[in-house]
């Protein structure tokens, strides 16, 4: 009976080593504490993607990792969050092509007005320029988790826009802080106001600007839309998005996990991408219940913002975003379009 107990004694020190020899899983993790910013507004569809990739990652690292996220800009814009993130008061941001540019002229390859015209020609040159601006970035000292899109970027105005000419007449939002943005619209013959995006809504309601350039989600849910009522009938660009994270901070997570941790973001960003595609029309039709009137151009006058697009391209082409990147998007757009105009013609 003692040799009995003696041996389970025995086992049972041997058990309790074996425990205290084993490595821990998730919880034996390096502490990691992630505060993600964004301008996009609580319980959105943007604001989803970073709740899901807070939940994955969690699951995926274990109980050390700790994730804030704090949606509608009450950080700041995105410019602003990109400062707190270089100063180490912010680890990750979600940022439209405005704040991931301020990290990268090159971003702004993508944003160039009436160069692509649709998510499927974005699609095709993002898959192949893309990897090109991650590594940029990554030397700037981001990691870009995923791709995202914000939506068209229209034209919305107090009174109605039909064309160039009369946009030129009205007091036009840009963002504050990207003097270079300003030069350019002033020397296209634009009047603008540089000014926070938290002080949009106010500039509104003063009348010290009646036009802005937005997307339309942004536009409804603020209500933006009651104080520029008219929307021109083009899309200027599709605006791009993403969410970084401060290289230093991805890399203080154990490498193992990086692979597991980057396919999590990027299936969230994809999950919802076809959803936040639509928003732009759902956002229309709603806002046109509310008041909102469309401007309607026909061809000439469509081939006329078109053309004074194209005017601007010779000082964006390595002012905005550098040569090499503004000459491979012109040529995978038109490599693109020969490819369908091909494919019309075979069928």
């Amino acid at each position: 009976m003692k040799k009995y107990g003696y041996l389970c004694g025995m086992l049972g020190c041997v058990f309790l080593l074996s425990l205290i020899n084993t490595p821990l899983q998730a919880d034996d993790n390096p502490s990691i504490r992630i505060l993600i910013g964004t301008v996009a507004p609580k319980d959105t569809l943007w604001h989803d993607v970073l709740k899901d990739i807070e939940r994955d990652w969690k699951k995926i690292y274990g109980s050390n990792m700790e994730i804030h996220i704090y949606p509608g800009g009450v950080l700041g814009d995105g410019p602003k969050m990109v400062e707190k993130v270089q100063n180490g008061s912010l680890q990750a941001v979600g940022l439209s092509s405005v704040g991931l540019s301020r990290i990268d002229d090159a971003i702004a390859c993508l944003q160039v007005p009436m160069m692509i015209r649709s998510y499927e020609e974005l699609d095709y040159v993002r898959e192949r320029i893309g990897p090109r601006l991650e590594k940029r970035l990554e030397q700037k000292g981001y990691k870009l988790l995923h791709w995202a899109d914000a939506g068209w970027v229209h034209t919305f105005t107090k009174d109605p826009v039909r064309t160039p000419e009369d946009l030129r007449k009205m007091k036009l939002f840009t963002t504050a802080g990207d003097e270079e943005t300003v030069k350019l619209y002033q020397e296209f013959g634009f009047e603008v106001y540089p000014k926070p995006l938290s002080d949009l809504i106010p500039s509104l309601k003063t009348g010290a600007i009646n036009a802005i350039n937005l997307i339309p989600t942004y536009v409804s849910l603020t209500d933006a839309f009651r104080d520029v009522p008219c929307m021109t009938g083009i899309r200027w660009l599709p605006l791009v998005a993403g969410t970084v994270i401060q290289l230093k901070v991805w890399n203080e997570i154990p490498e193992k996990y990086h692979p597991q941790l980057l396919e999590a973001a990027r299936a969230a960003g994809q999950r919802y991408r076809d959803a936040i595609r639509n928003q732009d029309a759902i956002s229309i039709r709603e806002m046109e219940k509310k008041g909102l009137k469309i401007v309607e151009l026909d061809d000439t006058a469509r081939a006329l913002w078109q053309e004074e697009a194209e005017k601007t391209y010779p000082k964006l082409r390595g002012r905005y975003t550098p040569s090499e990147f503004f000459d491979e998007v012109k040529h995978l757009v038109d490599a693109y379009r020969q490819s369908e105009k091909q494919e019309i013609a075979a069928r």
